[in-house]
């Protein structure tokens, strides 16, 4: 049984419920087996009693509280990562863990690592939110199986399976902008041992608009295409799955005047991406009372993105192969081991190509529930910087059934791919610099959690708190300070840290409503010119209370989301002809409200629901929009909506055998 489970946190094989495969999965992130999971009513599961690392669960009943047309929409009523727009051009999205960018977060699909390089800037779009049937977010050190790269945590994604319960569904979507999305999916079981999934995503664009009057559209005309097929054989000792998935996006955006003859030569930004990928696993087991078993993963991805920003152009081609083979096993009920090699290759068209083996041992100590203790050490070897050390480790300590306690420490490495991971940054007048011989990025992550579960009559009170510290070694970092007309890439000269503390609480007031309330509190700073800052265009703090009702017999499904950001600093100012600052020194907080009602039928549902009811927006998003070929035109200062209040409704179709 313990080697089933190890398989089914590995290869995401299928379960009796899908909550609970989440929370199998959920945990393969921080290596551990699992002997306790919890499933709550209201979707939100967190894996707390058991899991040694500190992770969040967000399950596909979780997806439905918000439209979730993608994965950065997905994180809507979730307190610890905050996504915005990059700039106020492309549409590119960017999330934050722990209160650094999410260049830092290492993306993982299906437990494989995946989104990097030339996928960055627009990976946050490139999952549709009907395909997902949860996220993972581990935050903190990780695990050392899925390599070195993760530094403030991990986000992973589980599709939906094709050996799962047999199903076919549809999402359609349109919102008061224009936008029309239609996603369709589905599985068949061709036999006892084979399955096989489709998964289809297309998107059109609305109608461009320009609320703030600026000239410029405030989001992007998007069109984008989808397509996944999926296949699984399940046996009783081998299990294999496969995938194919290939994408087509085309962005269009700037000015709007362009048809207009007042304006001769607007400007204009055009960006095309196209990406394929595939993957293979592979496992198989043989000894099922030590829970011993190897598997062998191998996947690949290429990527072609043409870009236009004006007169400026960006073309670029990335191909990575990765593979992996793990062994597991327990050598006893308190000592287990997990150990294996990998390889990783990088081409980028404007950076030397990086291959990278590795191996890795991670070992696990178990005391009942009451104490686990997690070590792992793995060794890389990068073609460009050489070989380098990454040690991780978890400790989680449950002196009763109502105090859980965690600790980790771990090092984390990245390879900076400047222009490819920030190529919206060339949608300014801005001159883009980056120093040669960039450093790999190296840091510390220190973290510290307490989870109490408090008796309050029947229902149970759930408090959370935690603490994280990560301090660079090495950093590639952004400089807007140094020249108003200029953004540098330079290596760090002094110090550069980011500083967490967060508190959450969660109460089921009354039969089918859960209140939860979370602050968050960030202090980042980064060295620039010789001077330690604050980090521009982050928030130093966030409020999120979330409000989820569902009555009776669970037809009707009330969701209300608010949030509280924080004000921040923004890059240093130039003085303007008349010798005002050409834009504040800070920005103040603002509040977003969100909500959304859905009706389930047997087969079908209906919600209808509103983003930035507030209708806040960041006044003059686009700085110099006047002149758009001057040095002074910018678009990437962005630190709040760039569009106001969005209405929209949606259907979904779903038909599960029973």
């Amino acid at each position: 049984m313990k080697t089933t489970l190890t398989l089914l946190a590995l290869l995401t094989s299928t379960s009796l419920c899908a909550q609970v495969a989440d929370s199998l999965r959920a945990d393969s992130l921080v290596g551990q087996e699992l002997r306790e999971v919890t499933v709550t009513a209201n979707g939100v599961n967190r894996v707390r009693a058991s899991a040694v690392g500190n992770t969040e669960i967000i399950s596909s009943k979780e997806l439905l509280r918000a439209a979730c047309c993608n994965l950065g929409e997905s994180f809507t009523t979730n307190p610890s990562v905050d996504v915005n727009y990059a700039d106020a051009a492309t549409g590119a999205r960017q999330i934050r863990l722990l209160g650094l960018s999410g260049t830092y977060v290492q993306m993982l699909t299906e437990n494989i690592p995946n989104y990097r390089g030339l996928a960055t800037p627009f990976a946050l779009g490139y999952i549709p939110g009907p395909w997902m049937q949860s996220i993972q977010v581990s935050k903190g050190a990780s695990s050392v199986k899925n390599g070195h790269e993760s530094i403030t945590g991990q986000i992973n994604v589980e599709f939906k399976k094709p050996q799962a319960t047999p199903f076919a569904d549809a999402n359609l979507y349109y919102n008061t902008k224009g936008k029309l999305e239609a996603n369709l999916g589905g599985n068949l079981q061709l036999s006892k041992r084979w399955s096989t999934a489709l998964l289809g995503h297309y998107e059109m664009p609305g109608k461009a608009h320009d609320a703030n009057g600026d000239g410029f559209a405030d989001m992007p005309k998007i069109k984008q295409g989808l397509l996944q097929s999926r296949w699984a054989w399940m046996g009783d000792y081998y299990i294999f799955q496969a995938s194919v998935k290939g994408l087509k996006e085309h962005r269009e955006g700037g000015q709007l005047a362009h048809h207009s003859p007042l304006t001769t030569h607007p400007y204009l930004i055009d960006i095309t991406n196209e990406r394929y990928e595939a993957f293979v696993k592979n496992a198989y087991i043989f000894n099922e009372e030590h829970a011993s078993n190897v598997a062998l993963i191998l996947s690949g991805s290429l990527h072609h993105a043409d870009a236009e920003y004006g007169q400026k152009s960006y073309h670029a081609d990335q191909r990575n192969g990765y593979a992996s083979l793990m062994f597991e096993t327990d050598f006893s009920e308190h000592h287990s081991l997990s150990t294996g090699v990998s390889l990783n290759y990088d081409y980028l068209s404007e950076f030397p190509s990086e291959t990278t083996p590795g191996l890795y041992a991670q070992y696990t100590y178990k005391l009942g529930e009451r104490l686990v203790v997690m070590g792992g050490l793995r060794w890389d070897h990068s073609s460009i910087y050489g070989g380098f050390l990454t040690p991780r480790m978890h400790l989680k300590y449950s002196p009763n059934g109502f105090l859980t306690l965690r600790g980790s420490i771990g090092k984390g490495w990245r390879t900076v791919h400047p222009l490819a991971e920030n190529h919206y940054l060339l949608a300014s007048g801005r001159h883009v610099v980056v120093d040669p011989d960039l450093d790999q990025e190296e840091a510390w992550n220190y973290g510290l959690s307490a989870a109490l579960s408090i008796p309050v009559g029947e229902k149970k009170l759930e408090l959370n708190a935690e603490y994280y510290y990560t301090t660079f070694l090495h950093q590639a970092v952004i400089d807007f300070d140094a020249d108003p007309h200029t953004v540098r890439f330079s290596n760090l000269d002094g110090e550069s840290y980011s500083h967490t503390w967060q508190a959450e609480a969660s109460y089921p007031l009354f039969e089918g409503f859960t209140l939860t309330a979370t602050y968050r509190r960030s202090n980042v700073k980064s060295t620039y010119g010789g001077v330690l800052n604050e980090k521009p265009l982050t928030n130093k703090y966030k409020g999120l209370v979330t409000a989820s009702y569902a009555p009776g017999l669970g037809k009707w499904q009330f969701d209300v989301t608010l949030q509280l950001n924080g004000g921040g600093r923004m890059p240093t100012p130039y003085a303007t002809a008349d010798g005002f600052p050409s834009w504040p020194a800070r920005y103040k907080g603002y509040e977003q409200l969100s909500a959304q009602i859905t009706r389930f039928f047997r087969f079908w549902s209906i919600y209808v629901g509103g983003e930035n009811i507030t209708n806040f927006k960041q006044k003059n998003p686009v700085i110099g929009a006047d002149d758009p070929w001057g040095p002074n035109f910018d678009s990437t200062l962005i630190w709040g909506p760039v569009h106001g209040t969005i209405g929209y409704i949606g259907i979904r179709l779903n038909w599960n055998k029973i």
